[in-house]
């Protein structure tokens, strides 16, 4: 049994790995995340081998990066200019480019997961997929955190808030918003909300510990490729477009000048960097100003 009491968080410890819901919160049927709670991938973006690539392996691209590779080539003059850059290289701006939308994910990449956690457990292990953009993590519970039997408190103030507020007639957008912050505030005081840490991005503390066997919700923010905005996916072509130039910049920056029976060929490694440079600034700001929502300030 794990337990946060005089536990030392060091590298040799490891959460329990739970059984899982991928993706749909409500669905009912489960799947031991055992065998692939390291590796799961959401569409074709491995987040578990995301900026890990090494020359000693093969170059092998999904579907969604191939598309990306060849926007950057075709912008780069292929197939009628040569562009001095090998796969390798290409992936690795890629995977640049889709870390760095990841990191600052907007809302509409939402992911949702449960698991079960065990009585008196309250270590778990998360993919990477899971833990890079982890938002919010909370013990499942009904409206109020237990049945609203007949009767008790927080039947009462259900109802009670209801019949105030006039929720069968004339129900307005400014009823609704005052609604849920009153029923935020009685879940906050009532129930159990719970809190977690985060331990060396891979693992989630629990807290309190479960006593049962309970249905946690998981809320984190990944890249879909099979789902992705059509705007953030040019995005990630332009991103990797502008990394890509400054790897070419710095190939053709090394022979200012080719030797040519004309008289000898310049390289345009300097404009390349350069370009490199602003194209990536103007890029970063796009994603703040213009994806990223900006922070949330709540009372609670």
């Amino acid at each position: 049994m794990v337990s946060t009491a005089g536990l030392q968080y060091g590298a040799g410890f490891s959460g329990v790995i739970p059984n899982t819901n991928w993706g749909n919160t409500f669905h009912q049927q489960r799947g031991n995340s055992l065998s692939t709670a390291s590796a799961v991938t959401i569409g074709d973006i491995d987040y578990h081998n995301l900026n890990r690539r090494r020359f000693s392996e093969g170059v092998e691209m999904t579907e969604f990066y191939e598309t990306i590779k060849d926007f950057v080539l075709s912008r780069l003059g292929y197939p009628v200019i040569r562009v001095e850059l090998t796969d390798h290289q290409i992936a690795t701006a890629i995977d640049e480019a889709v870390s760095k939308l990841d990191y600052h994910a907007p809302r509409w990449c939402t992911q949702m997961m449960t698991f079960e956690a065990s009585a008196g457990i309250n270590g778990y292990t998360l993919p990477p997929v899971v833990m890079n953009n982890l938002q919010y993590v909370v013990y499942k519970k009904t409206l109020l955190a237990v049945a609203q039997q007949q009767g008790t408190l927080e039947f009462d103030f259900f109802i009670k808030y209801f019949q105030d507020n006039f929720l069968f007639s004339d129900f307005q957008i400014g009823d609704y918003l005052v609604m849920t912050m009153h029923l935020e505030q009685i879940r906050k005081i009532l129930s159990r909300e719970g809190s977690f840490d985060v331990i060396d991005n891979r693992l989630i503390f629990l807290h309190p510990n479960p006593t049962e066997r309970e249905e946690v919700v998981v809320e984190f923010r990944a890249l879909n490729s099979k789902t992705l905005h059509p705007y953030f996916l040019n995005w990630l072509q332009r991103f990797s477009l502008a990394i890509s130039k400054g790897i070419l910049g710095t190939v053709r920056g090394k022979y200012d000048l080719l030797p040519s029976p004309q008289g000898g060929a310049r390289l345009n490694g300097g404009l390349l960097s350069q370009e490199s440079t602003q194209e990536q600034e103007k890029l970063i700001q796009e994603l703040l100003t213009e994806m990223e929502e900006p922070p949330v300030i709540t009372a609670f």
